[in-house]
């Protein structure tokens, strides 16, 4: 039978047992994830602050400004997207489309050299404006795709499968680059090339530029299982017009359904402000270590990477604080060890620690006989980015669950539908917010201290919502 023939069980219930089909869209997610690892996080954007455009402050300018676009226009347009997607009918011809878009414009990224005799600051940004873009719509059509994949009885083996293999395939990507790119030329350990692969050029960024091939193929091998083996849905006979317009109606209807709970309306419009805070302390972190740490990529890729296996532990973290205090407290420990985290960043520099103790490197041997974290503050630093890789991966998890005690059985779908959009809706203001502090104190630090105010607004607003204890009904 061809893949696109979907079993009926697979639609509406399956046996459980994961087959090709949701394994390969759990792959997809592992060819995915390494664009914002690579890309945003920690290797590409850091080096468009520090390298091209010269100076740290004016980078995180540049870049909070165009990830703000980003956010407006997902905000005006994901929504309905994921409103009308299963009126729309068939959908990994657009999503083959969007990765036909996406893997070209990733790649174009290595002409970004830092004298713009390639690509300009702004065409670098803009392409990465659409890319990002472009993600967020894969999100919506890869996630759509997951009950036909696996079945409802398999859903949460795939969903759990494509986040292992996520994690996996960014730290593979992530130790990779360190290995091949960043390593050489920087230590003498026999397991390591004496020079960068392939021939390239230190001087001229090459080992950060080449992140943007690799991630580019890695999204294109990714996706291929999934428009091989994943089912897709029928036609509807809808149109595009017609499909979104029904799709409009049923945003406004499940809003409106929403709507009549006043505690989910609380915690919703809570969790839109602390999400987009542990976002944007996820999405500057890269950037803020380049400027005020002076980090390189060598710094940056052990950072990703012992970070990322640290977000491992922040998702046992997160199941343990739900089980035994409840989700709304589990959030709670978790935006409030964030805020102290990010406080905690923000008064650390190569020469300072914590803001009051200064630190002369000369002064003192290195902490080790290694290429990267010999320093007390840099090391300071790494530990307390470890603390915000728990506690915002454990949110990600706390958060779901606690919409779950908030929500009557038979409004599921409403209720995530819009936990959904609420996901979306402000993507916006976190880099809005980076963007203003950054321009008016002429600091990194000054813009990354905004998003203190979204996390503690987030913070403020689910000390006002009931229930959300360890138990259905329990008021914790």
């Amino acid at each position: 039978m061809p893949a696109a023939d979907a079993p009926m069980e697979a639609e509406i219930g399956g046996d459980g047992r994961l087959n090709r089909g949701g394994v390969a869209w759990a792959v997809f997610e592992g060819g995915r994830d390494p664009y914002v690892i690579l890309i945003t996080i920690y290797i590409f954007m850091p080096y468009v602050a520090a390298s091209m455009v010269g100076d740290p402050v004016r980078g995180q300018e540049l870049i909070s400004r165009f990830q703000q676009y980003v956010g407006w226009i997902v905000m005006a347009t994901a929504p309905f997207l994921g409103a009308s997607i299963d009126k729309l009918g068939p959908r990994k011809g657009w999503l083959a489309l969007i990765v036909a878009a996406m893997v070209p414009l990733i790649g174009a990224l290595w002409f970004a050299r830092p004298d713009q005799t390639g690509l300009s600051i702004i065409a670098t940004m803009s392409i990465a404006l659409v890319v990002n873009v472009l993600f967020t719509y894969s999100e919506v059509l890869h996630n759509s795709l997951l009950v036909r994949a696996a079945g409802l009885s398999g859903a949460h083996r795939a969903s759990g499968l494509a986040l292992s293999l996520g994690n996996g395939a960014s730290v593979l990507a992530l130790a990779f680059t360190a290995w091949a790119f960043a390593l050489p030329g920087k230590v003498s350990w026999s397991w390591v090339p004496a020079q960068p692969l392939f021939g390239l050029d230190p001087a001229t960024h090459e080992p950060e530029r080449v992140v943007a091939i690799l991630a580019a193929g890695v999204l294109a091998l990714g996706a291929i299982p999934l428009f091989l083996f994943t089912p897709d849905a029928p036609k509807t006979g809808v149109s595009i017009p017609r499909a979104f317009a029904q799709g409009a109606r049923d945003l406004w209807g499940m809003l409106r359904t929403v709507g009549r709970y006043r505690d989910a309306v609380v915690y919703l419009a809570s969790r839109m402000l602390f999400v987009d805070g542990m976002n944007g302390v996820l999405f500057f972190f890269g950037v803020l270590a380049a400027g005020v740490m002076k980090w390189g990529p060598l710094e940056l890729l052990a950072a990703g990477i012992t970070m990322s296996v640290m977000a491992v532990l922040g998702g046992l973290v997160g199941r343990w604080l739900d089980e035994h205090l409840g989700p709304k407290t589990a959030l709670r420990i978790e935006i409030f060890m964030t805020i102290l985290g990010l406080i905690a960043l923000l008064g650390m520099k190569e020469d300072r620690i914590l803001y009051f103790w200064a630190y002369d490197a000369a002064a003192h041997g290195p902490l080790w006989d290694g290429p990267v974290f010999t320093t007390l503050p840099s090391l300071i630093f790494l530990l307390i980015g470890f603390s915000n890789a728990v506690f915002i991966t454990g949110q990600y998890a706390s958060s779901r669950t606690a919409l779950t005690r908030l929500t009557p059985p038979e409004q599921t779908g409403a209720f995530f539908g819009v936990y959904a959009l609420s996901g979306v809706a402000t993507a916006w203001l976190a880099p809005g917010l980076v963007n203003i502090g950054t321009r008016i104190t002429h600091s990194q630090q000054g813009g990354f201290a905004s998003i203190v105010v979204l996390l503690a607004a987030g913070l403020a607003g689910l000390f006002l919502v009931r229930g959300g204890g360890p138990r259905r009904g329990a008021g914790a």
